[in-house]
């Protein structure tokens, strides 16, 4: 009995300590969000205020900051789609030679710093005269999502059940249609979170869209650096709140698929 106790306060405790370390922030960055000043030692802030989230808006920097963000990620997203859910589809359904070779290097931007690997896109950059363009910030956001998704629709498209797709075949239906009909539905919630875990990549990506597209674009992780040095903390605070919140709402709607194991299995595939 004792022990069952015991074994509930530590359980008790442990979701507390993981519940502060994630909650913790958000919650200190939301009361810095609307507080007038809050300065230790003080254990509450002077007053509360709306004037700072009107800076963030009213700010013509940071508002195009949000502008170019929401511009990149769906667009990144997009092509992304384009891009990988064929070349996913052929690794599901198809052997050809040096195919784990392809899959394995799929994981090569990833295996190393990125810093380094901007830096040596820069020069080629350069070279191509794609710095500070549209185009060669979307390649940069590109490379983050390209395992995303290409390894998790894979592993969608593979968990379809050949005997579906042969029984719709067997009933008269063509391969489109059988891909439109049967495939694609069964494979849509990995490919809903390879869509999710990209757009969170893009939206999130700061190191190589600095390098490539400053000063002529900076978006909302990039305006960052500066945020922290030039403006009030309750300014950053509402800019790292806007920030924080298309993440939060994005793995909120998508946590049954996430918790139910599509993310995980887009890494098993063989």
């Amino acid at each position: 009995m004792a022990r069952n106790l015991g074994g509930r306060i530590l359980t008790a405790g442990l979701i507390v300590l993981v519940a502060g370390f994630i909650l913790g922030p958000l919650i200190w960055l939301g009361m810095h969000a609307f507080a007038t000043r809050w300065r230790y030692p003080n254990l509450l802030p002077d007053g509360l205020t709306l004037d700072w989230w009107r800076v963030v808006f009213a700010e013509p920097e940071l508002f195009a900051a949000m502008q170019n963000t929401l511009f990149f990620a769906p667009v990144t997203v997009l092509l992304s789609a384009i891009v990988c859910l064929p070349a996913a589809y052929a690794f599901s359904r198809f052997s050809f030679p040096g195919r784990r070779i392809f899959l394995v290097g799929l994981f090569a931007t990833n295996a190393f710093p990125k810093m380094g690997l901007f830096v040596a896109m820069a020069t080629v950059f350069y070279g191509l005269n794609l710095m500070e363009t549209t185009l060669g910030i979307v390649i940069v956001h590109l490379i983050g999502t390209v395992v995303f998704m290409t390894w998790i629709p894979a592993a969608a498209f593979s968990s379809v059940p050949r005997s579906l797709e042969e029984a719709a075949r067997d009933a008269g239906a063509g391969k489109i249609r059988v891909f439109r009909t049967v495939t694609l539905p069964l494979a849509l919630p990995g490919i809903l979170v390879a869509c999710v875990m990209s757009f969170l990549a893009s939206f999130d990506e700061a190191q190589g869209t600095y390098l490539v597209g400053a000063p002529s674009y900076m978006t909302m992780p990039t305006e960052m650096y500066s945020l922290v040095l030039n403006y009030p903390t309750q300014v950053a605070a509402v800019f790292a709140l806007l920030l924080s919140i298309p993440s939060v709402v994005l793995l909120l709607l998508t946590r049954r698929y996430i918790m139910g194991g599509q993310l995980a299995e887009g890494f098993q595939i063989r």
